[in-house]
C-alpha cells in the first residue's frame, strides 16, 4: 500500500483561459486541483508566471509523497523536446521551449509536454472509454474540432507532433473557409462558427426555438453549448442541427479509419454530451463511409472523463 500511495504525479491543463493543475494517482483519482487564470493576453512570460504558481500550489498538497513528474497539455502543435507552438488564443506565442521553462523552476522533477488533445487521449486509454482499445482515434469536438490517435497503447506523434489533427480533414474543397486558412475542413462545418451561422439562419424558421430562450434573444450569443443544452432538453431543431453535424464528423473519421485500419473512436467534448442521437449519427455516418470490410466492428463511444481529461491525461505522461 505505501509505494502504490507514492505513485503520484502532477497534472497541468493549460488552455487559453485558466490552467487547471492536479495531484494525480495511478488509479486516475484527482487528489487534489485548483485553477487559476492563464493571463494568455499578456504573453508567454506570464503563461509560464501562471504554471509555476499553480504548480507550486499543488505541490504542497502531495502529504510529502514523491511525485513521479510534471506533466502539461498544451494547445497547439508540441515538438518531442517540449517546444510549443503556436497555441490558439495566446498572445505573442509562436515558439517556446515550455518544458525546458517549466525544468528550470522544479529541477528535482521530470517535466512532460504534450499536445492538450493527445493528452485527454492518453486519460481515455489509461482511465477512461478506451481501456480496453489499444488503438482509437479521439476526438473532441468543442468550440473546434481536436483530435489524437493512440496505436499500441501510446500516443502516435508523427515526426513533428502534428498527427491527429481530425478537424482539419477536408470533406468538401469547395466547403467553407476555415480558421487554419484551407477549405471545406471538417471543423469549418462542425466548429463554432459554422454551427452558430447555420443555427441562426435556422431559427428564423423556427423563433420558439429552446436555444433561443436560452440565448435570451441575443444571437450574437450562440455556441454549440447552448445548441448542445437545447438537444439535451428534446428541442428538435438543435438534434437537427446537431445530426447532421455529427453525419458530417463522421465523414472525416471515415477517412481516418480507412487510412490507419482503425475501428474505434471516441468522441469527447462540449458536443458529444448533447445526447445519444449524436453518437448515433457520427456511429451510422462512419460505418457508411469506411471500407466494407470495416464496417462490422467499427464503434463510436462517447468519452468518459469529461473536464477532468485534461488534469488525467496530463498526469499520465509521467505516471
Amino acid at each position: 500500500m505505501k509505494s502504490h500511495q507514492r505513485n503520484i504525479a502532477i497534472g497541468v491543463d493549460l488552455g487559453a483561459t485558466t490552467v487547471k493543475t492536479g495531484v494525480v494517482s495511478s488509479d486516475g483519482s484527482i487528489i487534489y486541483q485548483n485553477k487559476l487564470p492563464t493571463n494568455a493576453e499578456r504573453g508567454p512570460s506570464s503563461v509560464v508566471h501562471q504554471i509555476e504558481a499553480s504548480v507550486e500550489d499543488a505541490l504542497k498538497h502531495t502529504d510529502g509523497r514523491a511525485v513521479a513528474g510534471i506533466g502539461i497539455g498544451s494547445p497547439g502543435v508540441v515538438t518531442a523536446d517540449g517546444v510549443v507552438k503556436s497555441p490558439p488564443n495566446m498572445a505573442a506565442w509562436e515558439e517556446v521551449r515550455l518544458a525546458d521553462e517549466v525544468r528550470k523552476m522544479f529541477k528535482r522533477h521530470t517535466v512532460v509536454v504534450e499536445n492538450d488533445a493527445n493528452a485527454a487521449a492518453l486519460a481515455e486509454a489509461r482511465f477512461g472509454a478506451g481501456k480496453m482499445f489499444p488503438d482509437f482515434l479521439f476526438v473532441i469536438w468543442g468550440t473546434g474540432v481536436g483530435g489524437g490517435i493512440m496505436l499500441g497503447g501510446k500516443i502516435f506523434r508523427g515526426p513533428t507532433g502534428g498527427a491527429g489533427e481530425i478537424g482539419h480533414v477536408c470533406i468538401d474543397r469547395n466547403g467553407p473557409e476555415c480558421n487554419c486558412g484551407s477549405r471545406g475542413c471538417v471543423e469549418a462545418f462542425i466548429g463554432q462558427r459554422y454551427l452558430s451561422q447555420r443555427t441562426a439562419e435556422r431559427l428564423k424558421e423556427k423563433p420558439k426555438s429552446k436555444i433561443l430562450q436560452l440565448v435570451e434573444g441575443d444571437l450574437s450569443r450562440l455556441e454549440p453549448f447552448y445548441i448542445a443544452q437545447a438537444a439535451q432538453v428534446g428541442d428538435s431543431l438543435a438534434r437537427e442541427i446537431l445530426t447532421e453535424a455529427g453525419s458530417l464528423l463522421g465523414i472525416a473519421l471515415a477517412g481516418a479509419m480507412n487510412t490507419l485500419d482503425l475501428r474505434v473512436s471516441i468522441i469527447g467534448g462540449g458536443v458529444s454530451a448533447a445526447g445519444d442521437f449524436v453518437i448515433r449519427a457520427i456511429q451510422n455516418s462512419t460505418k457508411s463511409h469506411v471500407l466494407r470490410p470495416l464496417r462490422p466492428d467499427i464503434r463510436v463511444l462517447r468519452a468518459q472523463l469529461g473536464n477532468n481529461a485534461g488534469i488525467l491525461g496530463a498526469a499520465g505522461l509521467v505516471l
